[in-house]
């Protein structure tokens, strides 16, 4: 660092932005290409514009090296599978015949070949693409898009950073493909990968990378140490590459703990490590291991993934600390921005104070350049900041929404037994099947139906002033009458409401609870096209009124049959929220429970007899480490069974997970005490209900039989084999049939074909099953 002055030494940086753009761009081309409204050219200059002016917005906040190569069209895991050739046989001639067709069928299916798998991307909301690979699997390389992506930026005038996701990263969350053992471990396919790298590396330095760096969270994970040794070769390797630009190993996410030792000691020139959060602690375990002397460290000290203002004076602390134990240190987020909203300055519905409490993406990088010269030049340099910063922290923490004693005085009463069902299973569901009188193998949906232009329309014509209260609510009840009679004709057996009223499954709850902030343009990504806005949960939570009633009540009266009530769980509450950081998690999921509590009970005093608390993010909050999990599953399922556990023998509980792997998870999924569970399979094969049958699950069971994150429809005949296979470890008598998630996402069309198809199914199977 001599060559340079103190303040152009330490560089602000970032991993990965936003990709949508301010109005979600990129998805309406995308969706626009699927469509045939939008040309590839068309789509292709979109994407073009969108990264040149993230780039630009990132150089005039004061980052002095931008990332390239994070940008994508649906996923970045997808992304790193086409540039390693890791194409499925059934995906292969459509990506030769058109490359940008075939990504997109790898992605979403077609009607005759299925997609790739998708899940949680570690404990985040975002999903990704899952590689499937074999031992047959032959790598080729790829790398136009990275190529490209930095040539655009260094024409520009940008410093850049290619960023690629690590080969140990990507084997690990890989699986081995359909028809292979399950034993397969695709790490064995390292020595056939790493060629592929070396190459994509020596390119992007050909192409003018001063610096490439390589993202393994997976190494923030338990690792065995035969995994530990895999990571020490890859980058024994790829150091010892002569053609390479600069290497700079980043995690995340969480502390490194026994592999920071590993990546340490290899032969690359830096490591980004996360500062925020369980993974402060990567600031002890780096002193412990002596350091990185002579060594480049980008310090994720603002966090990535949460969208409160940083503490300036404490990240300042943090990173002088690091000068010490580095031979540079530049400061960044903990992780890609993808994750947060691109700008809290237009929300302007949220009140200016509260708003000062707020750092999207936009202000997470004026925070990051704000440290960077403060640490660069002294905190004298960045003294009005800092000062402005202490209020704004004091401003939150003495605010009245953030504290509510009522609330408080509530929660602190909460004993054991409001925790636990009266009675035992085999007793409630006794009296849940006297009651109902559904047959063998009984037909649901998960909750949503389709929701059409028309409704979008009604939603902001109500916002705007164009139509009145008991315009839209007439709308919403006409929806309602025709979701009733769809169902009853198609022969499903438990309905649901279909949910019109809804805009988002966290956001319409929190728009009725105190203690949440709406955003009108906090959105994020959460796979493809698939934008979510989450709500802010910055205070005390408590229900003021019923939230779900009138619609659940105008519903059964439709029908004869059950109306299944729709609820969000407390942790779902919690994970689909920025969530306040000032207290624990677990005090904060007990006082979303109890006002979920209050409103299972007025569903219940309506007459609602079947009642879905939603949870499908149980198992993506789980903490990555081991040893924090019972910690956290404890608090979980205890604020599940205290939303729900009011309640008579005979109301049936359902809850409802998708797109997680659930073998980490299945003794929580026990101890919800749920009278039926319904789960994600259609992709998976149904792998959810025989890791199920293997812990002796002893309730009520739906695996999903139609994927519906895909616009493929399935015959009756895909159907029924997959509820066969689900009957191989489920018994008949607790077995259901449903889609793996809610319609909120298809046309009606597929619903009406998909539908037919899962019915069809359940009788052929039912009357296999009874001779009828």
């Amino acid at each position: 660092m001599t060559t340079e002055s103190a303040a152009t030494a330490v560089r602000a940086t970032v991993y990965g932005y936003p990709r949508q753009g301010p109005n979600r761009e990129l998805k309406k081309a995308v969706e626009g290409y699927w469509n045939g409204r939008v040309g590839a050219a068309a789509l292709r200059e979109t994407a073009r514009e969108l990264r040149r002016s993230a780039w630009q917005q990132l150089a005039d906040a004061g980052i002095h090296e931008v990332p390239t190569g994070d940008f994508s069209y649906y996923d970045h895991v997808l992304d790193t599978s086409l540039m390693v050739g890791a194409v499925p046989a059934r995906h292969r001639a459509a990506v030769e015949a058109d490359p940008l067709d075939g990504y997109f069928a790898m992605a979403r299916g077609t009607q005759d070949v299925a997609p790739l798998e998708m899940t949680k991307w570690f404990d985040t909301n975002y999903h990704f693409l899952v590689p499937e690979l074999g031992p047959d699997t032959v790598f080729t390389v790829d790398p136009a898009k990275q190529v490209a992506e930095l040539r655009e930026a260094l024409a520009l005038g940008h410093r850049a950073r290619p960023v690629l996701l690590g080969p140990v990263t990507y084997l690990l969350l890989a699986k081995p493909a359909p028809g292979v053992c399950d034993d397969f471990v695709p790490l064995t396919l390292l020595d056939r990968l790493l060629p592929v790298y070396a190459q994509v590396l020596a390119e992007l330095r050909a192409a003018g990378a001063e610096w490439v760096q390589l993202d393994e969270p997976a190494l923030v994970q338990d690792r065995t140490p035969a995994e530990l040794n895999v990571a020490t070769r890859t980058y024994r390797e790829l150091g010892a590459l002569t053609e390479r630009p600069k290497l700079l190993v980043a995690s995340y996410f969480d502390r490194l703990g026994e592999a920071l030792p590993v990546l340490a000691k290899a032969p690359v020139e830096g490591l980004a490590l996360d500062f925020t959060g369980a993974a402060a602690a990567n600031l002890a375990d780096l002193a412990a291991v002596g350091g990185l002397p002579g060594k480049r460290l980008v310090a994720g000290v603002v966090d990535g993934r949460n969208i409160w203002i940083n503490d300036l004076q404490k990240s300042l602390t943090t990173l002088g600390t690091l000068l010490g134990l580095a031979g540079r240190v530049d400061v960044a987020a903990s992780c890609s921005l993808l994750h947060v909203p691109l700008d809290a300055a237009v929300e302007r519905d949220i009140d200016l104070q509260i708003r000062r409490w707020l750092a999207f993406a936009r202000q997470k990088t004026a925070e990051i350049a704000t440290l960077a010269r403060g640490l660069g030049q002294g905190p004298a340099s960045i003294a009005a900041e800092l000062a402005a910063n202490r209020a704004d922290l004091a401003s939150r923490s003495n605010s009245p929404l953030t504290c509510d004693p009522a609330v408080r005085t509530r929660t602190a009463a909460i004993g054991e037994a409001d925790a636990r069902r009266a009675q035992p299973y085999a007793e409630r569901s006794a009296a849940q099947r006297a009651l109902l009188g559904l047959p063998l193998l009984p037909t649901t949906t998960i909750g949503s139906f389709p929701q059409t232009a028309e409704l979008r329309t009604a939603r902001a014509d109500l916002r705007s002033g164009r139509i009145g209260t008991a315009g839209y609510e007439e709308r919403i009840e006409d929806e309602i009458r025709e979701v009733i009679a769809f169902q009853e004709k198609a022969g499903i057996d438990v309905l649901v409401h279909g949910e019109p009223e809804r805009n988002d499954m966290v956001q319409y709850f929190a728009e009725q609870l105190t203690g949440y902030l709406a955003t009108r343009h906090g959105w994020v990504q959460s796979y493809g096209t698939r934008y979510v806005r989450p709500p802010v949960l910055a205070g005390d939570i408590s229900r003021p009124d019923p939230m779900t009633v009138r619609w659940t009540t105008y519903a059964q009266a439709q029908t004869a049959r059950p109306v299944k009530g729709m609820l969000t769980g407390p942790v779902t509450m919690l994970a689909w929220s920025f969530v306040r950081d000032d207290q624990p998690l677990g005090d904060t999921a007990r006082q979303v429970a109890l006002a979920l509590r209050d409103e299972v009970g007025d569903l219940e005093a309506a007459g609602t007899s079947v009642i879905q608390v939603d949870e499908p993010a149980l198992r993506e909050t789980l903490p990555l480490r081991a040893a924090d999990r019972a910690e956290y599953l404890a608090w979980a399922t205890e604020a599940f069974r205290l939303a729900v556990s009011g309640v008579r023998p005979d109301t049936q509980i359902h809850t409802h997970m998708c797109y997680a792997e659930f073998g980490d998870i299945l003794r929580a999924i026990d101890d919800l005490d749920a009278d039926v569970i319904s789960l994600e399979a259609a992709r998976s094969h149904m792998q959810v209900a025989d890791e199920l049958a293997g812990a002796g699950y002893p309730r009520e069971v739906g695996p999903g039989v139609w994927d519906i994150h895909s616009p493929r429809i399935p015959s009756a005949v895909e159907a029924a084999a997959l509820l066969r296979k689900g009957l191989e470890a489920i018994p008949a008598e607790r077995l259901w049939v449903n889609p793996d998630c809610g319609l909120k996402t298809r046309g009606w069309p597929e619903t009406r074909a998909s539908l037919a198809s899962l019915v069809a199914a359940a009788r052929e199977v039912r009357g296999e099953l009874t001779g009828s």
